[in-house]
């Protein structure tokens, strides 16, 4: 009997991913009223480059959650791009995007703001519940 075991080397191109999609989603798609939104400015960036341990933490940050998700799809038996997707999709907006909504909402930042950094999760862990879904590892 074949199971279903965690694909590491999914795992590991859906972080590289992550981080590339940050890139541009944080850049040149939504990098200026993102940084308008949170306060931000070049300059500012500029004077104050992000440390190595905030790369460190923002590449644990998506480990963790791309780790457990594989793990997920294990237990749910989930072997296919569309149902992965689904999963993923259904994933971030239960457990990130309402609670990010919920939670800018009662600090008053814009709506926007919102479905940034909201949209963000919802994309990476769809595109991520794809490739897991659809690049499958069985075991003995």
């Amino acid at each position: 009997m074949n199971n279903l075991k965690i694909n590491h080397a999914a795992v590991w191109v859906c972080i590289v991913l992550l981080h590339v999609l940050g890139f541009v989603w944080y850049g040149p798609l939504f990098g200026e009223p993102w940084m308008a939104m949170v306060g931000l400015d070049m300059a500012t960036v500029e004077a104050n480059p992000p440390s190595a341990g905030l790369w460190i933490t923002n590449t644990i940050a998506t480990i963790i959650p791309l780790y457990t998700l594989a793990w997920l799809f294990t237990k749910l038996n989930i072997e296919s791009l569309g149902r992965g997707a689904a999963i993923g999709l259904l994933i971030a907006f239960a457990f990130d995007f309402m609670s990010t909504m919920t939670s800018d909402m009662f600090a008053q930042n814009p709506y926007a703001l919102s479905w940034i950094t909201g949209g963000f999760n919802l994309v990476a862990l769809g595109l991520s519940g794809a490739i897991l879904g659809a690049w499958r590892k069985y075991g003995d």
